[in-house]
């Protein structure tokens, strides 16, 4: 199960599939377009070009298309959209990384097949080929190849519309085509280049009487080729793309670089390219026997997480991967909470750029803390490419109305997202040289900003932290929201343990950190009797968490009713405008609690909350599902677990949420992987720094099998029914269903 199909082609379907079929490398990205149709939205990102230009906030700008082309036939230009095709069949293949098309035009006498590919090897390079047979056709034809320089950002948002670059040159190469832009604030330079190679059945040029000119803005280079009856011809498109981000001249480096792969070859750089696909397969794939729908959603959405991944240390991964332009590509919590866990078990490497990110961005956290009246540093709730706050003020509700946006003011519980996600990283690689010179820095001063934000309770001898939001963002300007406050006492008491740590490591480092955050050990002290006291919320001292103070008190609804897809509908007395007075929430917030910090929790608590927040949470974000599924999985609601678990890897195959055109659910595909490794395989890390395996499989479930990295050494994992099969490099221990076992290296059975 490698392969996503389209089969029957509607126009009004293109925007979901560019999203399915997008291509992308970690540096550079290219939308699923139909190039051979006048529907489409066409999105070329390169992962850290931000611009602000006329817009809101700083956005990834779209920058040119590099796919033009076009084909005349009587010289009429082929457009799907308006002609009868015979067949059509679309094919992404997860395995090589490779997006297939044909399409079969009997009333021209033609079919055209397509492949493209963006290089995971080479990953400046992206190829692609067209093969056009002759179906009764005999004739002329005329091709075109242009690069697109009048993209432009807000493509679904026409009233919001901005270009983000200005064209500094276009050219021709002799042949081939260039253009250079350059972004408006940040100024970025943008070159790309592009070539065609066309060959018969003869292997040899079949491209004549070329012609360059100027279209507007647009470099076009155009060719006339003969195709003779029962014959065919191959076309390949070259296209390379630098940046001045990681080049000081990116017009040189792309002329190079397309002259050296002309000369190399479309074949060799796509043979080169599924090697590398295959190397991060072997460590990323996971397999399930006996469900078939599960095994092509888990690694539809593994496949479209790691193409998101960059070797670049500066940049993350936005809410919606590098697929669309949802949330502007900004940098929300997503990434270290729901994303991260996936590369720290997989991709280590990865796993620390993405923290990387976070330290070179430190400045503007430490910017958003001193602009909100507080110390330290302060993540922002949405981050571009310095880390200071980029969140839009104003959106729109449910009911379309203008709504101010509270969250980067309020939503603050990601400074101690990013901590956790340093932590875990740390337990699971034992990479004690990231913590010396990054993680440690990052965990004083994040701690410093929850020093300063707590407020001092004098009546209750506690300290507090007022007028927040939670994850469920149906409740603002909420006092003592649990999640929150109960992460923020963690990061302080990790911040004294850590500085502890480093002490008895590196004291000439503490004490060039204490110089540089302006901190004293007698002042770390003080801050572990502080964290003690900090207010968690509860029921009547019970076990049942209360969300936020005075969360109970709130008008209570029960979900009671569901949609043909099994999700929750409104009650239908519930005043939309007025959600902030019920117990409805829009997501897990207490249950993400405890799925954070599991070993926090008994398993009594665990069950309580879950059962009473479940039932009033409509799962309004495409976060909930997976994370409701691996509590449920922890606490015997499997049936529950399972068809959440289902929903969540469908959330863009089968566009649940309505929304999938603007991008992929990076996160939603983040949490399915934690589903699979966290529920179902039941691996964790406990606080002692042991590995658990607790896993339990569904019925129909044969197998399932995945591979982590723990403490640098892969083990491959394989659960069945009875036993669990772990293949190891060398020796470690592992807790199973409570029991310790020491792993010889090898292969190793264990029944349970």
């Amino acid at each position: 199960m490698w392969e996503v199909i389209r089969e029957v082609y509607d126009p009004k379907e293109n925007y979901i599939y560019e999203t399915l079929f997008t291509l992308a490398n970690g540096f550079v990205s290219i939308r699923g377009i139909e190039e051979f149709s006048s529907t489409y939205k066409p999105l070329t990102f390169v992962a850290g070009i931000f611009d602000g230009y006329k817009a809101q906030v700083p956005e990834l700008v779209n920058l040119p298309n590099p796919f033009g082309i076009n084909l005349y036939v009587e010289n009429e230009r082929i457009n799907i959209d308006f002609l009868k095709m015979t067949k059509y069949q679309r094919r992404l293949n997860l395995r090589s990384g490779v997006l297939s098309s044909y399409y079969e035009l009997s009333t021209l006498g033609l079919a055209i097949e397509s492949e493209r590919f963006v290089s995971r090897k080479s990953l400046h390079r992206i190829g692609i080929k067209y093969t056009i047979k002759s179906i009764g056709f005999k004739g002329k034809i005329i091709l075109e190849n242009y690069i697109d320089n009048t993209t432009a950002n807000n493509l679904f948002d026409p009233a919001n519309k901005v270009q983000h670059y200005k064209l500094q040159q276009i050219g021709s190469l002799k042949p081939g085509i260039y253009s250079v832009v350059k972004t408006y604030d940040r100024k970025h330079k943008i070159a790309i280049s592009s070539s065609l190679l066309g060959v018969g059945q003869n292997n040899d040029n079949i491209l004549l009487d070329r012609k360059y000119i100027e279209i507007g803005p647009n470099p076009t280079e155009l060719y006339t080729c003969f195709l003779n009856k029962n014959s065919s011809i191959t076309i390949y498109k070259f296209v390379t793309i630098f940046t001045s981000r990681e080049s000081e001249k990116p017009f040189e480096e792309s002329v190079s670089e397309l002259e050296k792969f002309v000369a190399q070859g479309y074949e060799t750089e796509l043979e080169e390219h599924q090697k590398a696909m295959e190397s991060i397969w072997e460590n990323v794939d996971v397999t399930i026997k006996g469900d078939s729908s599960a095994q092509l959603g888990i690694r539809f959405n593994i496949f479209h997480l790691f193409s998101c991944a960059s070797n670049d240390p500066t940049v993350s991964i936005g809410a919606r991967g590098l697929h669309g332009e949802g949330y502007k590509g900004h940098v929300f919590w997503d990434t270290e909470i729901f994303m991260f866990p996936f590369f720290l078990y997989t991709l280590p490497n990865y796993a620390k750029n993405l923290l990387l990110y976070r330290y070179n961005t430190l400045e503007g956290a430490r910017k958003n803390a001193y602009a909100t009246g507080y110390k330290g540093a302060r993540f922002a709730w949405e981050s571009a490419d310095d880390g200071t706050e980029v969140t839009p003020k104003w959106g729109v509700d449910y009911l379309g109305n203008p709504v101010r946006i509270w969250t980067a003011d309020e939503e603050i519980h990601i400074t101690a997202d990013i901590s956790i996600a340093i932590v875990n990283y740390h337990i699971v690689t034992g990479d004690d040289e990231f913590m010396k010179n990054y993680g440690v820095e990052i965990l004083l001063d994040t701690a410093k900003f929850w020093i300063s934000r707590l407020e001092y309770n004098n009546n209750m001898d506690r300290y507090e932290i007022k007028k927040v939001i939670g994850p469920d963002e149906f409740h603002e300007h909420v006092d003592n929201n649990v999640y929150t406050n109960y992460l923020a006492k963690w990061n302080i008491l990790k911040a004294y343990e850590y500085y502890h740590w480093l002490k008895e490591r590196d004291k000439g480092k503490l004490c060039l950190l204490k110089t540089l955050l302006g901190i004293s050990e007698e002042e770390i002290n003080k801050w572990r009797l502080i964290a003690e006291k900090i207010y968690i919320p509860r029921k009547d001292n019970q076990l049942l968490l209360e969300q936020f103070e005075g969360y109970f008190n709130l008008k209570d609804y029960v979900v009671t009713e569901f949609d043909e897809k099994g999700m929750p509908v409104w009650p239908k007395d519930l005043d939309l405008s007025k959600l902030q007075e019920t117990q409805l929430i829009k997501q897990p917030d207490v249950v993400m609690l405890i799925l954070v910090l599991p070993d926090e929790f008994s398993y009594d608590e665990m069950k309580k909350n879950y059962e009473y927040y479940l039932r009033r949470t409509m799962h309004k974000s495409s976060l909930s599902l997976p994370m409701y599924s691996i509590m449920g999985l922890k606490v015997g609601d499997t049936r529950n677990a399972y068809n959440s678990f289902m929903k969540t890897l469908l959330v863009d195959l089968e566009n649940t949420h309505g929304n999938t055109h603007l991008g992929f659910h990076a996160a939603c595909a983040g949490g399915a992987w934690q589903v699979v490794a966290n529920g179902f395989a039941g691996i964790r890390v406990r606080k002692d720094g042991e590995l658990v395996l607790d896993p339990w499989l569904p019925e129909h479930w044969e197998e399932l099998s995945l591979k982590i990295f723990w403490k640098g050494v892969p083990l491959k994992i394989t659960v069945r029914k009875e036993e669990i099969i772990i293949e190891s490099l060398r020796e470690t221990d592992v807790i199973v269903k409570s029991k310790l076992y020491h792993l010889k290296e090898g292969t190793n059975r264990i029944k349970i």
